[in-house]
């Protein structure tokens, strides 16, 4: 992780950057326990109503309680999935333009999840209606209407006598929400079509619809899978030095004017979209490492969602420091910009206590106090970086300078003091006007701002 830090000389940052080294670039998807050598797995690692509330609430600031009408669910689905209508021709028998409904209702007609003329927003929400809905916003109606009536009676038969009461195309709807895991095999028992939906329903069909469109959280699987460690491997060996030429242009003519230190490039579709407030960032170079730090928080018991995000760091070095490294760019002066591969670990854990006992392992085992120190997981850092996007006892804000381009998916992350911000930003912003600058506080471990400070330990 590269960062600013105007205070500190080339010589502290050769040594930090001599710390921290290496990008790990991954598919990102979520994989239950699942092998009978999983240390401490649990028997099932999948997220359920509860955390699909929990996601809806912090993500969107959806909240769906009591007795649900379809038009507020028809709300939710529409600002879970970003849309808005395009034409302004769409009429409703029972939908005014002037309903706050309307658009909401309007972009869901566009896109084939509702038919209309009538909406019948007002009517309690039933159990058929909040899965031929969820179905058609999760892109699966095709497949639903494929279902011959034969398959679709057979799959029906998993569920409550009620549901022998479904149409033709409501036994396809059903049925194909079963098979592709829309409706879990928790509401098989009790699921009455024309029974009013239950909160735990909605939600757990709200979270479905986001797994299936890709909007929901990405992972590679959970500190105790028992196959981590070859994901973990697998993305390692797949990563690459992130090229981002337009953002690049930007920050190097930064680096080139002394304006910052260093940067590092991000690519957003490896966003773990952890919540918040329980999620963390961790920091390193070393894959070894990385590959310790998940067997050390097994056996503190901590198990987690665990994500690779990608990052390539950029700094300059000097050219009285020898031979750079294979990956430079030789500038006027003389100097190099060098480009290192990196890897962000994110971690999602259950609950906030697990979050903030992460930083005692790390302290005590993943940092470095002396030269020669035992009892650390290799490679451990003088300044471990770990960050958080909400506030946590015993960190310090800083500063994420954060730059975005409109026409990709990468951002560039310069993290300075806080009272360092509006410098950069202005410099930022003198060299491209149009640049986008996000100044963003975020909650670090005091090693790593105490590194920001020139401070050694």
């Amino acid at each position: 992780m590269f960062v600013i830090k105007t205070k500190a000389s080339y010589t502290k940052l050769l040594v930090a950057l001599l710390l921290s080294v290496s990008l790990i670039f991954t598919q990102a998807t979520a994989f239950a326990a699942t092998s009978a050598t999983t240390i401490a797995a649990t028997t099932s690692q999948e997220d359920g109503a509860a955390q699909y509330k929990q996601f809806l609430q912090q993500k969107f600031d959806v909240t769906l309680s009591g007795t649900v009408t379809k038009g507020e669910y028809i709300k939710a689905v529409a600002t879970i999935l970003g849309y808005e209508p395009t034409d302004e021709k769409v009429v409703f028998s029972d939908v005014e333009k002037s309903s706050e409904l309307y658009a909401s209702a309007a972009a869901l007609y566009e896109k084939g999840i509702l038919s209309g003329p009538a909406i019948q927003g007002d009517q309690v929400l039933t159990n058929y209606v909040a899965v031929a809905i969820a179905l058609r916003a999760a892109d699966l109606k095709e497949l639903a209407y494929t279902y011959p009536a034969a398959k679709a009676n057979k799959v029906l038969t998993k569920l409550s006598a009620a549901s022998k009461s479904l149409d033709a195309k409501g036994a396809q709807e059903v049925a194909a929400a079963v098979d592709t895991g829309l409706l879990t095999a928790d509401f098989y028992s009790s699921f009455n079509p024309k029974a009013a939906a239950s909160d735990q329903l909605i939600y757990t069909l709200l979270g479905k619809v986001l797994i299936t469109k890709g909007l929901y959280k990405q992972y590679l699987g959970y500190v105790n899978d028992g196959d981590i460690y070859a994901k973990l491997s697998s993305a390692y060996e797949t990563s690459d030095i992130i090229d981002a030429p337009k953002l690049q242009t930007l920050v190097n003519t930064a680096l080139k004017q002394d304006l910052i230190t260093g940067y590092n490039i991000k690519d957003s579709r490896f966003d773990a979209n952890f919540i918040d407030s329980l999620s963390l960032i961790y920091g390193h170079s070393n894959f070894k490492h990385a590959i310790q730090l998940i067997g050390l928080l097994r056996s503190e018991g901590l198990d987690a969602k665990v994500q690779f995000e990608p990052k390539t760091s950029a700094f300059i070095f000097l050219a009285e420091w020898g031979t750079p490294g294979p990956n430079v760019v030789q500038i006027e002066n003389g100097n190099y910009i060098n480009y290192d591969k990196e890897y962000d670990l994110a971690f999602e854990f259950a609950n906030a206590a697990d979050k903030a006992a992460f930083q005692d392992v790390i302290l005590t085992y993943a940092k470095k106090n002396e030269e020669g120190q035992a009892g650390l997981i290799s490679a451990s850092w003088w300044q471990p970086l770990y960050y958080s996007q909400t506030e946590l006892s015993d960190y310090e804000i800083i500063t994420n300078n954060f730059i975005t381009d409109p026409d990709s998916s990468y951002t560039v992350n310069p993290f300075s003091l806080n009272e360092d911000s509006a410098k950069v930003v202005a410099g930022l912003k003198a060299i491209d006007p149009d640049a986008i600058v996000t100044p963003t506080q975020f909650w670090v471990d005091k090693p790593f701002y105490r590194y920001l400070h020139g401070e050694s330990l």
